[in-house]
């Protein structure tokens, strides 16, 4: 077993003996501004535990690209994931397009690490084969939007390094700003930067940084729904890229969780059924 760090260790004391969960909400006592490094993990770590035990999800959506011009192009997809029982390693996910014609049937499947690549493949009907995405490319644009490919990676708390910067209102909200850095090689990202609900723990914005550190993309969160009682679920994910001026908006049309996919919904060879 990989040896903990003090922080680590103090990290897991700490969300043992005040991490209160409840049906609507989770109570916290985060450790004080003057610890800004344990601060901003402490934050990421209550985050991730709002969407711990979800098993696996379904979800249709429709995503809307908007250039430079104003003018509007519209995709369906559907999205699939399955939670990795292996706590030392990410989650799983299959996104399949089936709609405008030209681009039906376009998949790709991710198994998201920690700090080690993830592993990416796309199903290009016309080619009619599996391409492996290369770690060294997953910044380019997802299938012509705002999108990378890095950002429907799995979100893992060990991925990154963390430093809470400033509590501050979002909207009618108090939200805790937090700046994060990659751990892993080959991001398109030198750092993003938080604005993360102090009731909720749910994400409502994040700014990105290119490789030279100037300001790249914002994404903004809203329309939030809760599942079974606990998990929340952004509906409305807009992406902003300041240097293009194209949009990509990711609407959230239907959610379903635990419905009973395995891993054999997530392999290689599921790229070309999942048609």
């Amino acid at each position: 077993m990989a040896k903990l760090n003090w922080i680590s260790v103090n990290l897991l004391l700490w969300l043992a003996s005040v991490l209160i969960i409840s049906t609507k909400l989770y109570a916290l006592d985060l450790p004080s501004t003057e610890n800004k490094y344990e601060r901003g993990r402490a934050v990421a770590v209550a985050s991730d535990a709002t969407n711990l035990g979800f098993g696996d999800t379904s979800a249709k959506m429709l995503m809307v690209l908007t250039n430079t011009h104003g003018q509007v192009s519209e995709r369906r997809l559907r999205f699939k994931t399955l939670e990795n029982k292996n706590v030392e390693d990410g989650d799983w996910s299959l996104m399949v397009f089936d709609e405008p014609r030209d681009v039906k049937g376009t998949s790709m499947l991710t198994y998201a690490h920690i700090l080690e690549p993830d592993d990416q493949w796309m199903f290009l009907p016309a080619l009619k084969r599996v391409k492996r995405i290369s770690s060294v490319n997953k910044s380019g644009s997802f299938m012509g939007s705002e999108f990378a490919f890095e950002d429907f990676s799995s979100q893992e708390v060990g991925k990154y390094s963390y430093q809470w910067l400033r509590d501050e209102e979002c909207e009618e909200r108090l939200c805790h700003v937090v700046e994060r850095k990659p751990l892993y090689e080959h991001s398109g990202y030198t750092r993003t930067v938080s604005w993360t609900d102090s009731q909720d723990f749910q994400l409502r914005k994040v700014v990105f940084y290119d490789r030279k550190d100037a300001l790249l993309k914002t994404l903004t969160f809203s329309d939030y729904k809760q599942y079974l009682d606990k998990y929340w679920r952004s509906h409305n994910l807009f992406m902003e890229n300041h240097v293009t001026g194209k949009t990509t908006r990711l609407i959230w049309e239907e959610i379903s969780f635990r419905t009973g996919l395995t891993e054999k919904d997530f392999s290689q060879s599921s790229l070309k059924r999942a048609r």
